[in-house]
Order: structure tokens, then sequence, then C-alpha cells
């Protein structure tokens, strides 16, 4: 399928929108079970089940609307999948409640191999719209690289120290704008390093 333009807004709401729903819905039915082929279910399960679909309808979408989707978009999609099959099917939230740590520390793993090898795989993934030198790159990799990390261990700690709602909470608000702010911190050293245009490009 040829790579299509989308607008930026328009695929950020698409992103956001199976967690903005996540979390209206367990903030209107936390607390509540519901009785299902004779087996009792909290809300936390019941909306995970709703949003495994949600999240595939959401990056199907992507996938319609652009052409194309990213390798963090796909492994994103299979441990919804995956861990959010693993909630509903035994019943425990545990394993939701962890995709966010294995997804930071899937990501970070793999940067961290690639800055072993002296490459930058973040290079590879996005350097077509963010064009860097090699110092640059190898920069912002290592930076991203412990801040995933970072996340994980955070992630670690609320789930296993805090409540449900606290950590969807977290989930919803305070990773996402923890990704939001790092990204922006990082303008200084995207325009330090930024390839300049040759004069008649």
């Amino acid at each position: 399928m040829r790579e299509k333009k989308l607008n930026p807004v328009a695929k950020l709401v698409i992103e956001l929108a199976p967690i903005a729903a996540f979390f209206v819905a367990y903030s209107r039915m936390k607390g509540e079970h519901f009785l299902i082929a004779g087996t009792s279910y909290n809300a936390f399960i019941v909306i995970t089940a709703a949003f495994i679909p949600l999240m595939m309808l959401s990056t199907g979408l992507l996938w319609v609307l652009t052409g194309k989707l990213s390798k963090m978009q796909i492994a994103t999609l299979v441990l919804v999948v995956v861990f959010g099959g693993l909630s509903v099917w035994f019943n425990d939230e545990q394993f939701f409640k962890m995709k966010p740590t294995i997804i930071y520390l899937l990501f970070g793993g793999i940067l961290g191999v690639g800055l072993l090898r002296g490459e930058s795989y973040l290079k590879l993934v996005i350097e077509e719209v963010l064009p860097m030198k090699h110092e640059g790159w190898m920069i912002l990799t290592k930076r991203i690289c412990l801040f995933f990390f970072a996340l994980a261990a955070a992630n670690e700690v609320v789930w296993r120290t805090m409540s449900t709602a606290e950590w969807v909470t977290f989930k919803t608000f305070v990773l996402t704008a923890a990704l939001f702010v790092f990204f922006m911190g990082q303008g200084r050293l995207m325009q330090k390093y930024a390839v300049e245009e040759e004069a008649g490009d």
C-alpha cells in the first residue's frame, strides 16, 4: 500500500482515542462487577476486553489512512493483544498492568543493543523526518534508551504499590505527559545536530 500523508492532529487523536476511552470507561465503571458465563469480572477486566478490539481498530484505521505502520505501533498492538488477552483469560489485572513495563523494556533494550554496536536504531526508523548528524543520533538514542528504562521502573513501582484507579490515571496522564515533555525537551539537541540543507536544495 502506498504511503499517504495524514494530518498530525488527526493521527494523534486516532492513536490516543483508545487510551482516552479506557480512562473514561473505567472512571465511570470502577468498583462494579459483572457476571459473565458464571464468572465474576471487575470493571477493569471488562474494559480491557473492550480495549483490545478498539486498539486493533485504531491501528487498522491508521494503516488504511497512512498506508503504513511503524514497528513500534505493531509491537504495541501485539503486546496489547497478548497481555490484555492474558488478563481477560485469567481474570487477572496484573498482566495488563505489566504491559507498559514490557513495552518500555523492549524498546529500551533494542536501542541499547544498537548502542553497544555503535549504531542508532532510532535513526533507522525516523531519519527521514528528523535528519541529524550521527553524533546527534547517538546522544538522542542514549537519552531515549535511559528514559524508556526509567518509565519501565516507574510503571512497576506504581502498579505494585498503588490502587488500580491510581494506576489508570498514571498510565493515561503521567506516562503520556512524561513522553511529551521528554521529547519537547530534546529540541535543542535536534537543532544543534540538525543536518543543514545545501544551497539549491
